[in-house]
């Protein structure tokens, strides 16, 4: 079967095996207020520190003077977080930072555990400051997950893209993320991702369409899951025969090819695909392992923990780096430095 189901996606997207979680925000922020928040004026009558509102222009999650995430701990899984437009600031409990944005992907293996916060600083006071970002939990095998904790940054500049023109004079990009793509293969995954191993066909990329373009997935494995995700288009877009609006996700067969047909507006598309592992998942919270037993393990570790602790304090939530910074990720308390250029 080509196409299995279509849905709206009012929530977290409706992923499996690989994936444990794929969520999407997109927030149309306000001009910031000097201290890259928000003026404190526009927050009243928001449910700061729990600030989910689906129905609201922009959110502030769990921030509570800055929008984000602040610090909070993982185990078991890999996180691939794609800020495709606005910027994130990364803090975690093994010495590391970073600023990350405008098309720039973060890997992050939480491994045997680690505490980290992600803020969503309004740089800029002059005018709004859209924000688009996905994150994807992919699992990792019972044998890498008690690896660990790393990240690194696969900045915007370098990631590998296919750019062609179709049959009728059309372009489509291609931004390879994870996989491969039109002959396009993507950065090297982390060390113990699933996606180190080509035959798990993992495969993460973003399509933008011109009006009147196609894109086609090739048949892959009848055992892969595979979904379509139309995030940005104001069109229809047709899978196989089926048509789809923005802000719907397709789950696809993997084993057969796949014709995705644009209508007469761009239209930005999320691709997420890969083999199961095929092993039992037990999920709770922050926490993705194999068994009850290993997430109670994990909670005791933690309390203990803390997973190294956060070395700026617990009082210190909303924490950004200072607004000048550019785009960059520091390692291991700032003994490696990474940039894009």
């Amino acid at each position: 079967m080509k196409v299995k189901n279509i849905s709206k996606v009012v929530g977290p997207m409706p992923v499996r095996d690989p994936f444990i979680l794929s969520a999407y925000h997109y927030d149309l922020y306000p001009k910031g207020n000097g201290q890259m928040g928000v003026d404190p004026e526009l927050l009243k009558g928001k449910n700061i520190g729990q600030d989910f509102d689906r129905n609201a222009d922009w959110r502030m999650y769990h921030g509570e003077t800055i929008p984000g995430f602040p610090h909070h701990p993982h185990r078991g899984f890999e996180i691939v977080t794609i800020a495709a437009e606005g910027f994130a600031d990364h803090f975690d409990s093994k010495g590391s930072k970073g600023r990350y944005g405008n098309g720039d992907v973060q890997l992050m293996s939480a491994g045997s555990g680690v505490l980290h916060g992600e803020m969503f600083p309004l740089l800029d006071d002059e005018k709004e400051n859209p924000f688009r970002l996905f994150q994807i939990w992919l699992n990792m095998h019972s044998s890498d997950k008690l690896t660990e904790p790393t990240y690194k940054m696969l900045w915007s500049e370098k990631i590998p893209e296919a750019n062609y023109t179709d049959d009728n004079g059309g372009k489509v990009n291609v931004k390879v993320i994870l996989g491969e793509y039109n002959g396009v293969k993507s950065q090297d995954p982390l060390a113990h991702s699933w996606a180190r191993d080509p035959k798990h066909h993992v495969g993460i990329a973003l399509v933008e369409l011109d009006p009147g373009t196609k894109f086609t997935l090739p048949a892959v494995s009848e055992t892969m899951n595979r979904f379509v995700f139309f995030y940005d288009g104001t069109s229809t877009v047709s899978v196989d025969t089926y048509n789809m609006q923005q802000r719907f996700i397709a789950d696809l067969g993997g084993n057969e090819e796949i014709v995705i047909t644009n209508g007469d507006a761009k239209a930005k598309l999320l691709i997420l695909e890969g083999e199961p592992i095929n092993e039992p998942v037990a999920a709770y919270g922050p926490f993705v392992m194999n068994t009850e037993q290993e997430i109670q393990e994990a909670f005791r570790e933690y309390q203990q923990t803390q997973f190294g602790g956060w070395p700026r304090g617990d009082k210190e939530t909303d924490i950004v780096n200072p607004k000048e910074d550019g785009r960059f990720a520091s390692y291991n308390m700032g003994k490696e430095i990474d940039q894009p250029v």
